[in-house]
């Protein structure tokens, strides 16, 4: 088991979460100035609500994969896909609490998220135990 894995996942996730959660607060802060501002009162902040929404979906799994890849860790297709999946479900779960002024994701949800993607990270590809063409591994086990 590689716990070097384990931590870089752990501070690429934590990392990723804080910045789509701060995105969404700032974003629905804006949408919620801007329907304040408005005069046509039933689509207020709609657009600024849906682009911060759509933006933090899209943020998460690219900030997932790059921070991996900042860290040289490889094989990260499952975190990306899980990891994105999840985000999509627990931020829309919670974007009311995120939606309020001073409001924000329930501190045990985020964690639960940053362990959840903390063992997804930990479940990668590793280069070294690749078989060869006959089917053999060929890192430290297979010598």
């Amino acid at each position: 088991m590689r716990y070097v894995r384990f931590v870089k996942g752990a501070v690429t996730v934590a990392v990723s979460t804080a910045a789509c959660h701060s995105l969404m607060y700032a974003g629905f802060a804006g949408a919620r100035e801007s329907a304040a501002t408005s005069e046509d009162d039933t689509w207020a902040g709609a657009f600024e609500f849906l682009l911060t929404t759509a933006a933090s979906w899209a943020l998460m799994p690219l900030l997932l994969w790059a921070g991996m890849l900042v860290m040289r860790e490889s094989g990260n297709t499952l975190l990306v896909l899980v990891g994105g999946s999840a985000w999509v479900m627990l931020s829309g779960y919670f974007s009311d609490d995120i939606d309020r002024a001073g409001g924000h994701i329930p501190v045990p949800a985020l964690a639960a998220y940053v362990l959840l993607g903390t063992a997804v990270a930990g479940v990668g590809h590793r280069p070294d135990d690749a078989p060869d063409q006959e089917g053999r591994p060929t890192g430290p086990q297979g010598r």
